[in-house]
């Protein structure tokens, strides 16, 4: 074989590389691998004491997210403007707030509509009819999501049938305005991980996916109720979370308390942040401070810190 000059070699090597891009783009050896990465949110539950007692409005939310704690997404609780769902100056004025702070208005966590998971089937639709005026809020303020809960049932049978028409019938009413119906594990049923991840499955709807907390695995508690008496049968945190990884539109971090290193003292966050990694979640991770031990802007500082150190190791 007759001895290339440099010239030919490297001319040769030219056409190679072209006919690679033009059979199907750059070689892989060429693509660097795109480094980890997920946005954080705000809860506005994370200040639920400030908007109960009124020295916080709804209105005030995105610069308070912005100014106090430079963070660039909240999540709203319709609790604190129950009666402003279909008010649309309401709405707008929030949406010029956002704009003002260059804030994103994520999601609206409802609350208080009704049983979506009850047997009576006359309940049962009339708590979908009234989450409808949400999924038009949420569209109005340019969320993605709205958050609903599935509670009403006593037997797990009743829960999952009940669960499944009204997040149907719910996903395909929000798809006609892009809005994602999003189920956290919220008490009960839905506290239970493989329950919950089975109702998803089964509506099988890209506009009905799951919103993944680090809290709230308790799925039955000693009086039946959801929320007041001791827990007596609690899901495992990091399988629940695992679980529902897969329908995940967004997460919520939930704090309680911090050691001196300021790890979460009853959650393992680096653990449940590899499970949402390997599950390859980008979409933004919502602070949810609960804690008493720090004052709420101080918690929700230290939660932020915790998840940007993670975030870091595992970029």
């Amino acid at each position: 074989m007759a001895q290339m000059s440099r010239r030919q070699c490297l001319a040769g090597l030219g056409s190679i590389f072209a006919g690679s891009v033009l059979a199907g783009g750059a070689p892989t050896w060429a693509v660097a691998p795109k480094p980890y990465h997920f946005d954080i949110s705000l809860a506005q539950w994370s200040l639920n004491k400030s908007f109960f007692d009124k020295s916080l409005s709804t209105l005030d939310f995105p610069a308070v997210a912005r100014t106090s704690f430079d963070i660039g997404a909240v999540e709203y609780v319709n609790q604190f403007f129950m009666d402003k769902a279909t008010d649309s100056v309401f709405l707008t004025a929030l949406n010029q707030r956002a704009a003002d702070h260059n804030v994103k208005s994520l999601l609206i966590m409802v609350d208080g509509e009704g049983d979506l998971s009850v047997v009576d089937d006359k309940r049962r639709r009339q708590a979908v009819s009234n989450h409808y005026k949400w999924v038009e809020a949420a569209a109005h303020l340019g969320c993605h999501s709205i958050r609903v809960n599935l509670h009403g049932s006593g037997r797990a049978e009743d829960w999952h049938r009940s669960s499944v028409q009204s997040l149907s019938e719910l996903s395909e009413f929000s798809a006609t305005m892009g809005i994602k119906i999003l189920v956290e594990n919220h008490g009960g049923f839905s506290s239970h991980g493989a329950k919950l991840a089975g109702v998803l499955a089964q509506v099988g709807s890209p506009f009905c996916g799951s919103m993944p907390d680090f809290g709230n695995f308790c799925y039955q508690r000693a009086s039946g109720d959801l929320w007041d008496s001791p827990c007596v049968k609690e899901y495992d945190i990091y399988q629940g979370i695992a679980e529902l990884m897969p329908y995940a539109g967004a997460v919520s971090a939930k704090a309680y308390r911090f050691d001196s290193e300021g790890n979460e003292s009853q959650i393992n966050f680096q653990r449940i942040f590899n499970i949402i990694k390997a599950a390859d979640y980008r979409g933004y991770v919502g602070i949810e401070y609960e804690g008493h031990e720090l004052s709420a802007e101080d918690g929700i500082r230290a939660t932020k810190k915790l998840i940007e150190r993670i975030r870091g190791e595992l970029a």
